[in-house]
């Protein structure tokens, strides 16, 4: 990756318009920071679609036309694999896959596992997973309790998922372990946005001992100890094993990484979907209603304990529901689709073609999508039926008069769309609907929440504070 003094000293002929701001470096990171959407919408005004900023020491070109994502995703010389590497040496210290492609292949030839049948295993799993985790902790809720909405969300997430994905662990005491991995798990997804940038490790505190005791509990040797691994987990773990000796650390450093990117979006989409909820009892009233007649339709009753079991075809006609995570990953996904030039090159569109420069990046930006008054009426509002229509999924939004194939990207596109969007998606629905189904809820801080913008251009925003709810089980 060259740097911000190595280069530019002027635009190129056929390059997109330069924005580097004044400060060395850092270029137009802060602005960014501050207010994403806002910032976006004004170069667009100015530039138009297409241009390239200075952010934090990379040059980074947008593309803000829906029209012309696909050229790139087809460009061979824009590389996903190339960005995602470096990543993972970086964050997880995972070294191996930057030099070996058939790793890579083997490992992503895993994720059909993650769908299909294999889907509805783990979902049936989950299910299963919840049961246990809310009927031993808060069906003795009678009273009130009153909770920190994201610790509540970011410590059943985070046992539901490793215990769905990775088992029950058989040492000792299985509460004591699960707690303190999530803690630690916190502590090092919080550092996340400082391991990406060009910080070294070694500045930002305990992070580098954290990482090490995460991937110590994440071994061979220590995955031994619990029972029920999925498919998915089985699969990896013995592609691995013929990439490494099986007491490398660095396996246990593939598991982390598997398992950050199993929680680290998920628990702040329950969040935001849980406050959203919290905030519009009207749209709670109504799923709740399409969550009885279900559980009505299916003869299932709703009595003490949790006797109640979805499929995940049930699940997916709950339209209201999916409706209501679909306007959640609208309003609060700030990822954006990164991709590595890897030579110079042209990259041709409908309406003009622009030269990018060998060592860049280049970024499709899906907020300014999301947030666009012509595909969506009133953008910054939460609507939890936008995505319905006459009683089923509306998928047609337009602009400039022409149906969008890309309309709501928080997963990505292409080969690098994310694997576990499935798993993800089926989760926060399996929570919601327990929770709406055995709970009463309501929230008492009725300030307006704003997102930590950190992580920006990475995943699913997380709040810049928590808030107090309460629930108690329901009469």
């Amino acid at each position: 990756m060259r740097f911000a003094y190595e280069r530019y000293v002027r635009r190129r002929p056929g390059e997109p318009p330069l924005i580097k701001g004044w400060l060395p470096y850092l270029g137009e990171a802060l602005k960014l920071q501050k207010d994403p959407l806002g910032f976006m919408k004004t170069l667009q005004k100015q530039h138009g679609d297409t241009f390239t900023v200075l952010l934090g020491g990379k040059y980074i070109t947008f593309i803000l036309d829906p029209f012309q994502y696909q050229f790139v995703m087809k460009s061979p010389k824009l590389s996903f694999q190339i960005f995602t590497n470096k990543l993972l040496r970086k964050v997880f210290s995972i070294e191996k896959l930057a030099t070996n492609d058939d790793l890579n292949n083997d490992l992503h030839g895993c994720y059909h596992l993650l769908q299909g049948t294999s889907l509805d295993i783990l979902t049936e799993n989950m299910m299963q997973n919840l049961k246990q985790v809310f009927e031993l902790q808060l069906l003795k809720t009678t009273n009130w309790d009153t909770a920190y909405l994201l610790t509540f969300c970011s410590s059943v997430i985070f046992e539901v998922t490793f215990t769905t994905i990775y088992g029950q662990s058989l040492a000792g005491n299985r509460k004591k372990f699960i707690t303190e991995l999530r803690d630690d798990f916190l502590k090092f997804d919080d550092k996340f946005p400082y391991l990406i940038s060009d910080i070294p490790i070694e500045l930002l505190g305990n992070v580098k001992s954290i990482r090490k005791k995460l991937i110590q509990r994440l071994t061979s040797e220590h995955l031994a100890s619990t029972q029920g691994w999925s498919e998915v987990v089985q699969m990896r773990q013995d592609i691995l094993e013929k990439y490494y000796t099986l007491e490398d650390f660095e396996i246990g450093a593939h598991h982390l990484g598997f398992l950050w990117a199993s929680v680290t979006n998920t628990i702040p989409t329950m969040f935001w979907a849980m406050y959203y909820l919290l905030q519009h009892p009207e749209a709670m009233a109504v799923l709740r209603d399409e969550i009885d007649h279900l559980l009505q339709s299916t003869g299932q009753k709703k009595g003490s304990g949790f006797p109640i079991q979805l499929t995940r075809e049930q699940l997916d006609s709950l339209v209201y529901l999916e409706s209501t995570v679909l306007e959640v990953l609208r309003l609060c996904s700030f990822s954006s689709i990164i991709r590595f030039v890897q030579e110079d090159l042209t990259l041709q569109s409908e309406t003009q073609d622009y030269c990018l420069r060998k060592g860049d990046l280049v970024a499709i930006f899906p907020p300014a999508i999301h947030y666009d008054p012509e595909i969506f009426e009133a953008p910054e509002e939460f609507r939890f039926d936008r995505f319905v229509e006459d009683g089923k999924k509306k998928t047609a939004f337009f602009k400039n008069g022409k149906k969008l194939k890309y309309y709501l990207l928080p997963f990505g596109f292409g080969a690098s769309k994310c694997p576990g969007r499935f798993l993800a998606i089926v989760e926060v629905k399996q929570l919601l609907v327990i929770l709406l189904t055995y709970f009463d809820l309501e929230i008492i801080d009725a300030k307006p929440m704003e997102a930590n913008y950190s992580r920006l251009l990475f995943g699913i925003q997380h709040p810049a504070s928590d808030v107090l709810f309460r629930y108690k089980v329901r009469s």
